[in-house]
């Protein structure tokens, strides 16, 4: 069995995030957001790139098809279309 670090979150490791939480609090990123914070987006899009998705319908069905490995990516709620798209219009 796996006992290591899935390769997603190792590279995602290299991410300063003390300074991605410090620019979030300074622009106000988090303002009137419920779940999916903007860490939360900011991974679901590195995923993205970093596996050539290239539609939220495409993103969404890749992350969904792997759901119980999200917390263990560093994604910490659940991943829609709808959800992607408002986040990606307003931040």
């Amino acid at each position: 069995m796996h006992s290591g670090k899935l390769v997603f979150s190792q590279v995602m490791d290299y991410l300063p995030l003390h300074t991605f939480r410090r620019c979030v609090q300074r622009y106000q990123g988090n303002h009137k957001v419920r779940h999916f914070s903007c860490l939360d987006q900011y991974l679901s899009m590195a995923f993205a790139q970093l596996t050539y998705r290239e539609s939220l319908r495409d993103i969404e069905a890749c992350l969904r098809a792997q759901r119980n490995k999200l917390y263990h990516m560093g994604i910490r709620s659940n991943i829609s279309r709808n959800t992607l798209a408002n986040a990606n219009k307003v931040r």
